[in-house]
């Protein structure tokens, strides 16, 4: 076997075998009848995107399931691939050309998309290249991109589809429109937040002067587009105004007074403006009302030349300022009353939103929405945590038909063509011609001037399609049918309507199968003071910088370890530190085992060391329980074999994180703690060469079994350990080596009582040692009173380690032992431990020392409680302060109570 070196280099190790996976192909899943598959698709990450902590969260999860269910025997195929990010990326592309003094619009449509194209060979994998370091073992062979050739035609068969089937229309309606991107959004692109604003209540004259109609509203300047003003036909105050007309302050313009059961009369006055042109309820007012749509804004959200010319080209806000500083001087701003509202905002660059009526083609989301509702209720798809099962049911029972067209030039085109022929059109002509490919003529006058729809689809809309497209789909193929439908999707739970629910829509649709079976929502990633981590807070760390710096199995382990299903991860770098300090705990423990296994097979018998390495991983049966009598290796046998159970349990039912902490207790404490200071302790006591061989080839086993349950989560440090402990093959991998498997019959409950009463023992007279200043130099005596028969079994066999690992001189063990004199105690499971402390301590010095630190305690008890009592720190400071103090007190009282027993015990 090779010596491990002295210390864990990760920067030495992690590309190395990064490309050794690669370099073998051992990502790559091809259609394998003899196997069973389980495909992943990742969650294409924007082209514009760097790697963040969420994206680490998440793909660590998709790589310790592909790897687990690979080294299981599956045929594990992991798509990746990127998301053209249509807004995200012409915004980026545009801010890039200014900086050249270009603008968009002057380079014209080709030669803008052509830029793009240029700019995502360019910086577009970034990411891709990100994630590699990060250990993610995806089949880059199967790369995607959403607007590649073969997804393209996928885009625009479903889209021709839906269109046929009467499920995409063309019309006229309000949309969410962002003045800052000029594009329309969906319903689920729009975050909204509580603002607190304001409500003006605004005097509105009567034609024949007779008195005015008050209304309010959160938006003033919009009532220059009014074109009428709405009341509840059952209001008894307005019944008698419904028909008459008002003169629309600021205009020269009457408009209506209508009744409509849809105003609600304990808002505000009872009485509401309506402006069909700018609110998705006054649209449908509208329409029911055949009101003039009246648009007053133009797209950048400026007044336009259908408002007065004092307004004409002002910003929306700073028409809002003239109009109500106009209306004030007037005398019609009645009152102005604050108001928290909730305001929509652009989810790419959170401009306000503003309604806009405007030509968009929409999807009819109803008849989608049925189907894909059904198979979740029904068990076919599970959620994880399954609370989201109540949000996707809310949200597709309320769904609303889905805007996706989006007036940009970056993204798939809308496959409609317009005919623009002479003189000879007919009324047909004006209908939009869809097709899956240019038409030839216009089929209604054979004019060939076609103009294509300027605007894109929604970047959503090729998004739904990812776990279809990526295997090339409509095409009916071998891969589609061995790899789809996917296993399990890991994605964030904001994007579970914009991404989650329509896939589930599309693949029903498209294929008539669910896209998946299982899917994982992720915790949301924030800093230690419970902020969501962004650039703009400055608290999200470069995933980068962390790799560098602890290395990516460090970064892996702690961020699955901080992340119980369906809770927040409170994240900070410097947690990074466990990780980092486990991995150098598994290697330290490697390299003992070899180093030792060296010595042995240098000192024994002649064997060559070829069979003593074969031994090492495969000729000793670990799940053997006669493989040894001895209470340390029945223990971690049984152990192991427990580890191996309940962590294969877990990974089935999406416990990663009770998984990697069962990991951690497993090796860190019972096998590093312990096992191996039996190990060493029983090596140094025999001279049997062969004895001393089974003693190092088991621990190396079980040591090897481990890191196989551990290589889904941490996969560099496991593999170059790995190929450390035998000579393999050119190609060989810990990634491909078989899952371990336990035997129920190996675990021993009786083992187990047994070790857990002799490490407790063990614990508790170093815990006396520690707490009563023994010098570590000292050996102590030690006196048990044991009334249990099978107990002083346990300790009698075990006698020698006891002394060693608790550091004794002598040990009695009987059943009517008195406490001896100045003596310290504890007791452990009904059976009391004494260590007398006379000779190894200076009694007075020791109980001066106690005396003061109680005093000292005491007083900082005291100050914590008295700031606690203060009823003006518990009003004004923030409950995490409060917290703070209280974990004090508490902390505080627990020493106290363990300096005072301590004192008490030093009197003879």
């Amino acid at each position: 076997m090779r010596e491990l070196p002295k210390t864990y280099a990760p920067q030495e190790v992690e590309d190395k075998w990064y490309q050794y996976w690669e370099s073998n192909g051992l990502f790559h899943a091809v259609v394998n009848k003899k196997k069973k598959p389980y495909t992943v698709v990742i969650p294409p990450p924007n082209i514009t995107g760097i790697l963040t902590m969420g994206h680490v969260l998440n793909n660590t999860l998709q790589d310790a399931f592909i790897r687990w269910r690979r080294m299981q025997g599956y045929e594990a195929c992991w798509i990746p691939g990127t998301d053209h990010a249509g807004i995200a990326t012409q915004n980026v592309v545009e801010r890039s050309l200014l900086k050249e003094g270009i603008k968009r619009r002057e380079l014209g449509r080709e030669e803008f998309v052509n830029r793009v194209w240029q700019w995502k060979e360019i910086y577009g994998s970034t990411i891709i290249k990100q994630l590699r370091k990060l250990g993610t073992s995806c089949d880059w062979q199967r790369e995607r991109f959403t607007m590649d050739e073969g997804l393209s035609n996928a885009v625009k068969e479903v889209f021709v589809r839906l269109y046929e089937k009467g499920l995409i229309y063309k019309g006229k309606y309000i949309v969410n429109w962002c003045p800052r991107d000029h594009t329309a959004l969906s319903d689920d692109e729009v975050n909204y937040t509580e603002s607190n604003g304001h409500l003006w209540y605004i005097k509105y004259p009567l034609e024949d002067k007779s008195g005015f109609v008050t209304v309010a509203t959160t938006r003033p300047e919009t009532m220059l587009g009014d074109t009428a003003v709405a009341v509840n036909p059952k209001d008894n105050r307005y019944k008698h105004l419904a028909g008459k007309k008002i003169s629309l302050p600021l205009t020269d313009r009457v408009i209506p007074i209508i009744a409509d059961e849809f105003v609600d009369a304990s808002f505000g006055t009872g009485a509401v403006k309506v402006t069909p042109a700018h609110d998705p309820n006054d649209f449908q007012i509208g329409n029911r009302h055949n009101l003039e749509k009246l648009i007053v804004m133009d797209t950048s959200g400026m007044m336009n030349d259908r408002v007065p010319s004092k307004y004409k080209g002002l910003d929306r806000y700073e028409c809002r300022r003239e109009v109500l500083r106009d209306l004030e001087k007037s005398g019609l701003l009645e009152k102005t009353e604050d108001h928290v509202h909730s305001v929509g905002h652009c989810y790419r660059c959170d401009t306000v939103i503003e309604p806009y009526l405007s030509d968009q083609w929409f999807v009819k989301m109803k008849p989608l929405a049925e189907p894909a509702l059904r198979v979740v209720e029904d068990g076919k798809i599970k959620f994880y945590p399954d609370r989201w099962m109540k949000v996707y049911e809310h949200w597709m029972t309320n769904i609303r038909d889905w805007c996706i067209s989006r007036q940009l030039w970056w993204g798939h085109r809308i496959p409609a063509w317009y005919c623009v022929g002479d003189d000879h059109c007919t009324l047909e002509c004006k209908q939009p011609i869809v097709a899956r490919t240019k038409p030839e003529a216009c089929p209604h006058c054979g004019s060939t001037n076609l103009r294509q729809d300027d605007d894109v689809l929604d970047t959503w809309f090729s998004s739904w399609l990812w776990p279809l497209s990526v295997l090339n789909w409509p095409e009916e193929n071998d891969e589609l049918k061995y790899f789809y439908p996917t296993e399990t999707l890991v994605t964030a739970p904001d994007i579970i309507f914009f991404w989650v629910a329509r896939m589930v829509m599309a693949g029903l649709e498209f294929r008539n199968e669910i896209p998946f079976r299982h899917v994982y929502f992720t915790s949301i990633i924030r800093d230690v003071q419970g902020r969501k981590m962004s650039k703009s807070l400055g608290n999200s760390p470069d995933p980068l910088d962390v790799i560098n710096t602890y290395g990516a199995d460090a970064l892996r382990f702690t961020i699955l370890y901080l992340a119980p299903i369906g809770q927040d991860v409170m994240y900070s770098n410097e947690k990074c530190e466990m990780g980092r300090n486990f991995a150098n705990k598994i290697w330290n423990a490697g390299r003992f085992l070899l180093m030792n296994y060296d010595a042995i097979a240098a000192s024994g018998p002649n064997e060559s060391q070829n069979h003593i390495a074969a031994g090492a991983t495969s000729g000793f049966e670990i799940v053997s329980l006669h493989a040894s009598n001895d209470l340390s290796d029945r223990w971690i046998i049984s152990r192991f074999n427990e580890t191996v159970k309940n962590v294969t349990s877990m990974m089935e039912n999406f416990r990663i994180n009770d998984a990697v902490k069962l990991l951690y207790d497993f090796l860190w404490h019972d096998f590093c703690d312990w096992y191996v200071e039996f190990v060493k302790n029983r090596i140094a006591e025999t001279s049997d060469g062969h004895l001393k061989k089974a003693m190092i080839n088991r621990a190396i086993r079980i040591y090897e079994e481990t890191l196989k349950l551990l290589h889904p989560f941490m996969p560099f440090v496991t593999e170059e350990i790995w190929q450390h402990l035998a000579e393999r093959k050119p190609g060989e991998s810990i990634m491909t080596a078989p899952w371990p498997r336990h035997d129920e019959a190996a675990i021993d409950s009786v083992a187990d009582k047994e070790m857990a009463f002799l490490q407790n023992v063990i614990s508790s007279v170093r815990t006396i040692r520690n707490e009563m200043n023994v010098p570590t130099t000292k050996e102590v005596d030690v006196v048990i009173n044991c009334n249990d028969g099978g107990k002083i079994t346990v300790l009698e066999t075990n006698l020698s380690i006891f002394k060693r690992l608790a550091k004794l001189e002598t040990v009695q063990i009987g059943t009517n032992f008195k406490k001896p004199g100045f003596s310290a105690s504890a007791v452990v499971e009904g059976q009391e431990v004494f260590v007398p402390l006379q000779g190894l301590i200076d009694i007075e010095v020791e109980r001066g020392r106690l005396e003061k630190e109680i005093a000292r305690f005491e007083g900082q008890l005291k100050s914590v409680d008295a700031k606690l009592n203060n009823a003006n720190f518990a009003d004004k400071a923030p409950a995490e302060i409060i917290q703070k103090e209280k974990d004090k007190r508490e902390n505080f009282q627990q020493t106290l109570q363990k300096l005072r027993t301590n004192l008490e015990q030093l009197t003879a």
